[in-house]
Protein backbone atom coordinates (compact mmCIF):
# COMPACT_ATOMS: atom_id res chain seq x y z
CA UNK A 1 0.00 0.00 0.00
CA UNK A 2 1.19 3.68 -0.84
CA UNK A 3 2.50 5.70 1.87
CA UNK A 4 2.64 9.55 0.41
CA UNK A 5 4.45 12.34 2.52
CA UNK A 6 4.12 15.92 2.51
CA UNK A 7 2.22 16.86 -0.85
CA UNK A 8 3.02 20.23 -2.65
CA UNK A 9 0.51 22.51 -3.57
CA UNK A 10 0.10 23.09 -7.92
CA UNK A 11 -1.68 26.70 -8.23
CA UNK A 12 -2.87 28.32 -11.07
CA UNK A 13 -0.34 30.59 -12.69
CA UNK A 14 -0.02 33.93 -13.83
CA UNK A 15 -0.50 33.34 -17.22
CA UNK A 16 0.19 36.42 -18.24
CA UNK A 17 0.26 39.95 -16.77
CA UNK A 18 -3.44 40.82 -18.08
CA UNK A 19 -5.05 37.49 -17.06
CA UNK A 20 -6.49 37.25 -13.70
CA UNK A 21 -7.91 33.60 -14.01
CA UNK A 22 -8.63 30.99 -16.19
CA UNK A 23 -11.05 27.95 -16.54
CA UNK A 24 -10.25 24.11 -15.92
CA UNK A 25 -11.15 22.79 -19.27
CA UNK A 26 -9.66 18.87 -18.77
CA UNK A 27 -7.48 16.93 -16.24
CA UNK A 28 -4.85 15.55 -18.65
CA UNK A 29 -3.65 13.20 -15.11
CA UNK A 30 -5.27 11.62 -12.47
CA UNK A 31 -5.23 10.87 -8.77
CA UNK A 32 -2.13 8.27 -8.54
CA UNK A 33 -0.44 8.69 -11.68
CA UNK A 34 2.53 9.50 -12.32
CA UNK A 35 3.88 13.01 -13.32
CA UNK A 36 7.04 13.75 -15.15
CA UNK A 37 8.28 17.39 -14.67
CA UNK A 38 7.10 19.88 -17.32
CA UNK A 39 4.51 17.10 -18.97
CA UNK A 40 1.47 18.43 -19.01
CA UNK A 41 -1.07 18.33 -16.40
CA UNK A 42 -4.49 19.67 -17.47
CA UNK A 43 -6.01 21.87 -20.52
CA UNK A 44 -6.90 25.60 -19.24
CA UNK A 45 -9.45 28.39 -21.57
CA UNK A 46 -8.36 31.64 -21.02
CA UNK A 47 -9.16 35.42 -22.08
CA UNK A 48 -6.31 35.07 -24.82
CA UNK A 49 -5.83 31.31 -25.56
CA UNK A 50 -6.64 27.61 -24.71
CA UNK A 51 -3.32 26.09 -23.20
CA UNK A 52 -2.00 23.47 -20.88
CA UNK A 53 -0.02 24.00 -17.50
CA UNK A 54 2.59 22.08 -16.96
CA UNK A 55 3.70 20.58 -13.96
CA UNK A 56 7.00 22.23 -12.29
CA UNK A 57 7.99 18.71 -10.65
CA UNK A 58 8.10 15.29 -10.50
CA UNK A 59 6.30 13.56 -8.74
CA UNK A 60 2.84 11.19 -8.67
CA UNK A 61 -0.78 13.35 -8.87
CA UNK A 62 -2.13 13.35 -5.53
CA UNK A 63 -6.25 15.39 -5.19
CA UNK A 64 -7.60 17.24 -7.86
CA UNK A 65 -9.13 20.79 -5.70
CA UNK A 66 -10.14 22.04 -9.10
CA UNK A 67 -13.11 20.26 -11.23
CA UNK A 68 -13.56 20.60 -15.27
CA UNK A 69 -15.44 23.53 -15.86
CA UNK A 70 -14.30 25.30 -12.97
CA UNK A 71 -13.02 28.84 -13.17
CA UNK A 72 -10.06 29.35 -10.89
CA UNK A 73 -7.91 32.54 -10.05
CA UNK A 74 -4.45 32.89 -10.15
CA UNK A 75 -2.71 31.98 -7.09
CA UNK A 76 -5.57 29.09 -6.22
CA UNK A 77 -4.36 25.59 -5.98
CA UNK A 78 -5.44 23.56 -8.33
CA UNK A 79 -4.34 20.22 -7.06
CA UNK A 80 -1.32 18.37 -5.38
CA UNK A 81 1.79 16.45 -6.61
CA UNK A 82 3.44 13.99 -4.18
CA UNK A 83 7.20 14.34 -4.97
CA UNK A 84 8.94 10.63 -4.86
CA UNK A 85 10.67 11.29 -2.03
CA UNK A 86 7.77 11.60 0.04
CA UNK A 87 6.43 8.09 -1.60
CA UNK A 88 7.34 5.12 0.07
CA UNK A 89 6.20 1.58 0.34
CA UNK A 90 4.63 0.23 3.52
CA UNK A 91 2.42 -2.77 5.55
CA UNK A 92 -1.69 -1.50 5.59
CA UNK A 93 -0.64 -1.04 8.89
CA UNK A 94 2.14 1.56 8.54
CA UNK A 95 -0.45 4.78 7.34
CA UNK A 96 -1.69 4.65 11.36
CA UNK A 97 1.65 4.58 12.56
CA UNK A 98 3.20 7.76 10.60
CA UNK A 99 0.19 9.47 9.90
CA UNK A 100 0.37 11.60 13.19
CA UNK A 101 4.11 12.73 11.79
CA UNK A 102 2.84 13.81 8.46
CA UNK A 103 -0.21 15.71 9.93
CA UNK A 104 2.40 17.38 12.45
CA UNK A 105 4.41 18.52 10.34
CA UNK A 106 2.57 19.24 7.18
CA UNK A 107 1.58 23.02 8.62
CA UNK A 108 5.26 23.79 9.40
CA UNK A 109 6.13 23.23 6.02
CA UNK A 110 3.63 24.41 4.01
CA UNK A 111 4.96 28.64 4.82
CA UNK A 112 7.91 27.51 4.06
CA UNK A 113 7.14 26.43 -0.08
CA UNK A 114 5.47 29.70 -0.28
CA UNK A 115 7.60 32.07 1.19
CA UNK A 116 11.26 30.86 0.27
CA UNK A 117 12.32 32.16 -2.56
CA UNK A 118 14.59 30.22 -5.32
CA UNK A 119 18.41 30.09 -4.63
CA UNK A 120 20.29 32.49 -6.81
CA UNK A 121 17.02 34.25 -6.94
CA UNK A 122 15.06 37.36 -5.18
CA UNK A 123 12.09 39.78 -5.37
CA UNK A 124 8.67 39.15 -5.42
CA UNK A 125 8.53 37.93 -8.94
CA UNK A 126 12.05 35.68 -8.74
CA UNK A 127 9.91 32.58 -8.86
CA UNK A 128 7.74 33.20 -11.87
CA UNK A 129 8.69 31.93 -15.30
CA UNK A 130 7.18 32.94 -19.06
CA UNK A 131 6.90 30.28 -20.75
CA UNK A 132 9.64 31.10 -23.30
CA UNK A 133 12.27 31.31 -20.17
CA UNK A 134 10.60 27.78 -19.25
CA UNK A 135 10.74 26.33 -22.86
CA UNK A 136 14.71 27.33 -23.27
CA UNK A 137 15.65 26.67 -20.14
CA UNK A 138 14.21 22.81 -20.05
CA UNK A 139 15.78 22.62 -23.82
CA UNK A 140 19.37 23.35 -22.46
CA UNK A 141 18.43 21.53 -19.07
CA UNK A 142 19.71 24.79 -17.13
CA UNK A 143 18.53 25.08 -13.55
CA UNK A 144 16.33 27.94 -13.37
CA UNK A 145 16.62 28.44 -9.50
CA UNK A 146 20.73 29.34 -9.97
CA UNK A 147 19.96 32.22 -12.52
CA UNK A 148 19.57 35.50 -10.97
CA UNK A 149 16.77 37.67 -12.82
CA UNK A 150 16.61 41.03 -13.58
CA UNK A 151 13.79 41.71 -14.46
CA UNK A 152 10.77 43.52 -12.51
CA UNK A 153 10.37 42.36 -8.77
CA UNK A 154 13.52 40.17 -9.69
CA UNK A 155 11.60 37.80 -12.12
CA UNK A 156 13.92 35.75 -14.95
CA UNK A 157 14.10 37.09 -18.27
CA UNK A 158 15.29 35.53 -21.93
CA UNK A 159 18.04 37.93 -21.71
CA UNK A 160 19.31 36.38 -18.16
CA UNK A 161 18.22 32.16 -19.42
CA UNK A 162 20.33 33.30 -22.69
CA UNK A 163 23.32 34.73 -20.56
CA UNK A 164 22.81 31.86 -18.29
CA UNK A 165 23.60 29.46 -21.37
CA UNK A 166 26.26 31.72 -22.50
CA UNK A 167 27.93 31.59 -19.31
CA UNK A 168 27.32 27.83 -18.63
CA UNK A 169 27.19 28.69 -15.21
CA UNK A 170 23.48 27.68 -14.55
CA UNK A 171 23.95 24.19 -16.35
CA UNK A 172 27.37 23.52 -14.95
CA UNK A 173 26.32 24.03 -11.59
CA UNK A 174 22.93 21.45 -12.28
CA UNK A 175 25.59 19.17 -13.67
CA UNK A 176 27.59 19.16 -10.22
CA UNK A 177 24.37 18.56 -8.43
CA UNK A 178 23.12 15.64 -10.10
CA UNK A 179 26.44 14.31 -9.30
CA UNK A 180 26.82 14.97 -5.74
CA UNK A 181 23.03 13.67 -5.67
CA UNK A 182 23.71 10.22 -4.79
CA UNK A 183 25.68 10.85 -1.60
CA UNK A 184 22.76 12.35 -0.07
CA UNK A 185 19.55 9.98 0.93
CA UNK A 186 16.42 10.64 -0.79
CA UNK A 187 14.54 9.44 1.94
CA UNK A 188 15.48 11.93 4.42
CA UNK A 189 13.08 14.59 5.81
CA UNK A 190 15.63 17.56 5.13
CA UNK A 191 16.14 16.32 1.52
CA UNK A 192 12.64 16.21 1.06
CA UNK A 193 11.62 19.33 2.37
CA UNK A 194 14.31 21.34 0.15
CA UNK A 195 13.28 19.56 -2.62
CA UNK A 196 9.57 20.84 -2.33
CA UNK A 197 11.39 24.42 -1.23
CA UNK A 198 12.79 24.86 -4.51
CA UNK A 199 10.10 23.57 -6.79
CA UNK A 200 7.05 25.26 -4.92
CA UNK A 201 7.60 28.72 -6.27
CA UNK A 202 8.20 27.30 -10.08
CA UNK A 203 4.24 27.30 -10.90
CA UNK A 204 4.00 29.31 -13.87
CA UNK A 205 4.56 28.73 -17.34
CA UNK A 206 2.06 26.78 -19.81
CA UNK A 207 2.02 24.90 -23.46
CA UNK A 208 -0.65 25.21 -25.59
CA UNK A 209 -3.33 22.61 -26.40
CA UNK A 210 -2.92 20.92 -30.00
CA UNK A 211 -6.75 22.10 -30.75
CA UNK A 212 -8.76 25.14 -29.86
CA UNK A 213 -11.75 24.39 -28.12
CA UNK A 214 -14.72 23.91 -29.80
CA UNK A 215 -18.40 25.58 -28.51
CA UNK A 216 -20.51 22.80 -27.13
CA UNK A 217 -23.70 22.88 -29.31
CA UNK A 218 -27.09 21.94 -27.45
CA UNK A 219 -30.53 21.38 -29.38
CA UNK A 220 -33.64 22.46 -27.44
CA UNK A 221 -36.65 21.40 -29.25
CA UNK A 222 -39.89 23.32 -28.49
CA UNK A 223 -42.76 21.38 -27.20
CA UNK A 224 -45.58 22.21 -29.53
CA UNK A 225 -43.12 21.64 -32.33
CA UNK A 226 -40.93 18.78 -31.61
CA UNK A 227 -39.62 18.92 -34.96
CA UNK A 228 -38.09 22.39 -34.30
CA UNK A 229 -35.70 23.99 -32.34
CA UNK A 230 -33.20 26.67 -31.17
CA UNK A 231 -29.29 25.49 -30.84
CA UNK A 232 -27.74 26.87 -28.00
CA UNK A 233 -24.13 27.53 -28.17
CA UNK A 234 -22.00 27.79 -24.90
CA UNK A 235 -19.96 31.60 -24.38
CA UNK A 236 -16.43 30.13 -23.83
CA UNK A 237 -14.52 32.46 -21.83
CA UNK A 238 -12.43 33.14 -24.95
CA UNK A 239 -15.97 33.99 -27.19
CA UNK A 240 -16.74 36.32 -23.69
CA UNK A 241 -13.13 38.26 -23.97
CA UNK A 242 -13.81 38.71 -27.65
CA UNK A 243 -17.27 40.28 -26.79
CA UNK A 244 -15.99 42.22 -23.88
CA UNK A 245 -13.36 43.68 -25.87
CA UNK A 246 -15.58 44.50 -28.52
CA UNK A 247 -17.73 46.51 -26.27
CA UNK A 248 -14.75 48.29 -24.35
CA UNK A 249 -13.84 49.12 -28.14
CA UNK A 250 -16.87 50.66 -28.93
CA UNK A 251 -18.06 52.59 -25.46
CA UNK A 252 -14.99 54.09 -24.84
CA UNK A 253 -13.46 54.66 -28.39
CA UNK A 254 -14.79 57.63 -30.63
CA UNK A 255 -14.53 55.89 -33.53
CA UNK A 256 -14.19 57.74 -37.30
CA UNK A 257 -13.69 55.79 -40.54
CA UNK A 258 -11.65 56.53 -43.94
CA UNK A 259 -11.33 54.95 -47.03
CA UNK A 260 -8.81 55.07 -49.70
CA UNK A 261 -8.83 53.21 -52.72
CA UNK A 262 -5.67 51.84 -54.56
CA UNK A 263 -4.29 50.72 -57.74
CA UNK A 264 -2.43 47.44 -57.29
CA UNK A 265 -1.93 46.59 -60.98
CA UNK A 266 1.97 46.42 -60.79
CA UNK A 267 1.72 44.27 -57.44
CA UNK A 268 0.09 41.81 -58.90
CA UNK A 269 1.95 41.06 -61.93
CA UNK A 270 5.17 41.49 -59.24
CA UNK A 271 3.25 38.46 -57.28
CA UNK A 272 2.83 36.43 -60.02
CA UNK A 273 6.08 36.87 -61.00
CA UNK A 274 7.53 36.02 -57.97
CA UNK A 275 5.08 33.39 -56.19
CA UNK A 276 6.07 29.84 -57.83
CA UNK A 277 9.73 30.44 -57.24
CA UNK A 278 9.11 31.76 -53.67
CA UNK A 279 7.12 28.48 -53.59
CA UNK A 280 9.90 26.21 -53.89
CA UNK A 281 12.43 28.07 -52.10
CA UNK A 282 11.12 28.87 -48.97
CA UNK A 283 7.80 26.37 -49.22
CA UNK A 284 5.15 28.83 -47.82
CA UNK A 285 2.33 30.67 -50.32
CA UNK A 286 3.13 34.23 -51.03
CA UNK A 287 0.28 36.17 -50.34
CA UNK A 288 -0.05 39.97 -50.80
CA UNK A 289 -0.37 40.61 -47.25
CA UNK A 290 3.30 40.70 -46.11
CA UNK A 291 3.50 43.34 -49.21
CA UNK A 292 1.23 45.16 -47.57
CA UNK A 293 2.17 45.30 -43.96
CA UNK A 294 5.63 46.26 -45.26
CA UNK A 295 4.19 49.57 -46.93
CA UNK A 296 2.24 50.02 -43.63
CA UNK A 297 5.11 49.98 -41.20
CA UNK A 298 6.89 51.81 -43.64
CA UNK A 299 4.11 54.43 -43.55
CA UNK A 300 4.02 54.56 -39.71
CA UNK A 301 7.68 55.26 -39.76
CA UNK A 302 6.35 58.82 -40.97
CA UNK A 303 3.45 59.13 -38.81
CA UNK A 304 4.59 57.65 -35.66
CA UNK A 305 0.82 58.86 -34.44
CA UNK A 306 -0.42 56.31 -36.15
CA UNK A 307 1.50 53.89 -33.90
CA UNK A 308 -0.16 55.27 -30.32
CA UNK A 309 -2.65 54.80 -27.18
CA UNK A 310 -4.51 56.81 -25.68
CA UNK A 311 -3.51 56.72 -21.84
CA UNK A 312 -6.29 59.96 -20.40
CA UNK A 313 -3.71 62.76 -19.52
CA UNK A 314 -1.35 61.31 -22.61
CA UNK A 315 -0.88 60.04 -25.83
CA UNK A 316 2.03 57.30 -25.11
CA UNK A 317 3.25 56.78 -28.77
CA UNK A 318 5.36 53.07 -28.85
CA UNK A 319 8.31 53.13 -30.34
CA UNK A 320 8.48 49.24 -31.31
CA UNK A 321 5.95 48.77 -34.45
CA UNK A 322 4.14 45.38 -33.54
CA UNK A 323 1.56 44.51 -36.11
CA UNK A 324 -1.19 42.51 -34.81
CA UNK A 325 -2.66 40.06 -37.76
CA UNK A 326 -6.13 39.65 -37.29
CA UNK A 327 -6.79 35.48 -38.17
CA UNK A 328 -10.16 34.02 -38.13
CA UNK A 329 -10.75 30.70 -36.84
CA UNK A 330 -13.84 28.83 -37.18
CA UNK A 331 -15.43 30.36 -33.51
CA UNK A 332 -13.18 33.27 -33.01
CA UNK A 333 -10.84 36.17 -34.20
CA UNK A 334 -7.33 35.88 -32.59
CA UNK A 335 -4.84 38.89 -33.04
CA UNK A 336 -0.78 37.21 -33.09
CA UNK A 337 1.75 39.98 -33.32
CA UNK A 338 4.54 40.26 -35.22
CA UNK A 339 7.25 41.63 -33.17
CA UNK A 340 9.18 44.79 -34.52
CA UNK A 341 7.81 43.76 -37.61
CA UNK A 342 9.56 47.52 -39.11
CA UNK A 343 13.05 45.46 -39.18
CA UNK A 344 12.22 42.72 -41.33
CA UNK A 345 11.84 42.57 -45.49
CA UNK A 346 9.00 40.95 -47.09
CA UNK A 347 9.66 37.78 -46.83
CA UNK A 348 10.47 37.53 -43.40
CA UNK A 349 7.24 38.90 -42.89
CA UNK A 350 5.60 36.39 -45.42
CA UNK A 351 7.34 33.74 -42.94
CA UNK A 352 5.97 35.12 -40.06
CA UNK A 353 2.35 35.72 -41.56
CA UNK A 354 2.25 32.06 -42.24
CA UNK A 355 3.67 30.79 -39.02
CA UNK A 356 1.21 32.82 -36.57
CA UNK A 357 -1.73 32.15 -38.76
CA UNK A 358 -1.10 27.70 -39.01
CA UNK A 359 -0.43 28.64 -35.09
CA UNK A 360 -3.62 30.25 -34.97
CA UNK A 361 -5.56 27.60 -35.87
CA UNK A 362 -4.18 24.86 -34.65
CA UNK A 363 -4.44 25.88 -31.31
CA UNK A 364 -0.76 26.35 -30.56
CA UNK A 365 -0.50 30.27 -29.72
CA UNK A 366 1.87 30.95 -27.05
CA UNK A 367 0.51 33.99 -24.24
CA UNK A 368 3.37 35.99 -26.08
CA UNK A 369 2.26 35.80 -29.26
CA UNK A 370 -0.72 37.68 -28.35
CA UNK A 371 1.05 40.28 -26.31
CA UNK A 372 2.25 43.88 -27.59
CA UNK A 373 0.34 44.79 -30.72
CA UNK A 374 0.17 48.55 -31.60
CA UNK A 375 -1.11 48.46 -34.95
CA UNK A 376 -3.90 45.92 -36.51
CA UNK A 377 -4.18 45.01 -40.00
CA UNK A 378 -6.95 42.39 -41.25
CA UNK A 379 -7.18 41.10 -44.68
CA UNK A 380 -10.77 40.89 -45.33
CA UNK A 381 -10.49 40.47 -48.78
CA UNK A 382 -9.06 37.15 -48.37
CA UNK A 383 -13.16 35.92 -48.16
CA UNK A 384 -14.25 38.51 -51.25
CA UNK A 385 -15.16 42.08 -48.59
CA UNK A 386 -14.54 44.77 -50.72
CA UNK A 387 -15.72 46.99 -47.72
CA UNK A 388 -15.86 47.52 -44.46
CA UNK A 389 -15.68 48.91 -41.05
CA UNK A 390 -13.43 47.64 -38.57
CA UNK A 391 -13.75 47.96 -34.97
CA UNK A 392 -10.63 49.32 -33.33
CA UNK A 393 -8.39 46.04 -31.19
CA UNK A 394 -8.39 48.05 -27.90
CA UNK A 395 -6.55 50.05 -27.18
CA UNK A 396 -4.45 50.38 -29.89
CA UNK A 397 -5.35 53.85 -32.10
CA UNK A 398 -6.50 52.42 -35.49
CA UNK A 399 -7.10 49.20 -37.23
CA UNK A 400 -6.58 48.78 -41.27
CA UNK A 401 -8.62 46.45 -43.62
CA UNK A 402 -7.00 45.06 -46.51
CA UNK A 403 -10.13 44.25 -49.21
CA UNK A 404 -10.03 42.14 -51.96
CA UNK A 405 -8.72 42.94 -55.46
CA UNK A 406 -11.06 43.35 -58.40
CA UNK A 407 -10.38 44.33 -61.99
CA UNK A 408 -11.88 47.43 -62.32
CA UNK A 409 -12.52 50.23 -65.10
CA UNK A 410 -10.40 53.40 -64.30
CA UNK A 411 -9.60 56.97 -65.77
CA UNK A 412 -6.16 56.85 -66.52
CA UNK A 413 -4.73 60.25 -68.37
CA UNK A 414 -8.42 61.13 -69.80
CA UNK A 415 -8.55 57.20 -71.33
CA UNK A 416 -10.40 54.02 -69.61
CA UNK A 417 -8.23 50.84 -68.52
CA UNK A 418 -8.74 47.76 -66.82
CA UNK A 419 -6.85 47.98 -63.37
CA UNK A 420 -6.49 45.80 -60.41
CA UNK A 421 -8.01 47.93 -57.82
CA UNK A 422 -8.35 47.09 -54.22
CA UNK A 423 -10.20 49.08 -51.08
CA UNK A 424 -8.00 50.48 -47.71
CA UNK A 425 -10.44 50.98 -44.90
CA UNK A 426 -9.19 52.87 -41.78
CA UNK A 427 -11.11 53.02 -38.20
CA UNK A 428 -9.45 55.43 -36.11
CA UNK A 429 -9.32 57.22 -32.50
CA UNK A 430 -10.92 60.31 -32.97
CA UNK A 431 -9.28 60.88 -29.57
CA UNK A 432 -5.89 60.48 -30.74
CA UNK A 433 -5.96 60.94 -34.55
CA UNK A 434 -7.59 63.56 -36.73
CA UNK A 435 -9.20 63.00 -40.76
CA UNK A 436 -6.11 65.48 -42.00
CA UNK A 437 -3.32 62.81 -40.33
CA UNK A 438 -5.25 60.10 -41.33
CA UNK A 439 -5.48 61.11 -45.12
CA UNK A 440 -1.78 61.66 -45.21
CA UNK A 441 -1.25 58.15 -43.63
CA UNK A 442 -3.11 56.79 -45.64
CA UNK A 443 -1.74 58.24 -49.13
CA UNK A 444 1.57 57.16 -48.00
CA UNK A 445 0.28 53.42 -47.90
CA UNK A 446 -1.22 54.30 -51.37
CA UNK A 447 2.07 55.55 -52.69
CA UNK A 448 3.87 52.83 -51.08
CA UNK A 449 1.73 49.90 -52.65
CA UNK A 450 1.57 51.61 -55.84
CA UNK A 451 5.43 52.06 -55.44
CA UNK A 452 5.81 48.28 -56.30
CA UNK A 453 7.45 46.73 -59.73
CA UNK A 454 8.29 43.93 -61.70
CA UNK A 455 12.15 45.13 -59.97
CA UNK A 456 10.84 44.90 -56.00
CA UNK A 457 13.31 42.64 -54.21
CA UNK A 458 11.74 40.26 -51.39
CA UNK A 459 14.89 40.20 -48.99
Amino acid sequence: MSQKGNPTDVVMPQLAESLVSATIAKWLKQPGETVEQYEPICEVITDKVNAEIPSVLEGVMGELLAAEGQEVAVGEVICQIYTEAGYTESAPSAPAQTQPAVSASAPASAPQRQSQPAAGASGAMAGRYSPAVQSLASEHGLNLSLIQGTGAGGRITRRDVLQALENGTAQASASAAQQNAPSTPAAQPSANAASTTDYAVRNSGMHLSETPAIPKIVLEQAETAPARGEHLIDVTPLRNSIARNMRQSVSEIPHAWTMIEVDVTNLVMLRNKLKEEFKRSEGITLTYLPFLIKAVVNAIKDYPIMNSVWAVDKIIVKRDINVSLAVGTEDSVMTPVIQRADQKNIAGLAHEIEDLARRTREGKLKLDDMQGGTFTVNNTGSFGSVLSYPIINYPQAAILTFESIVKRPVVINDMIGVRSMVNLCLSLDHRILDGVICGRFLQRVKDNLESYNLETKLY
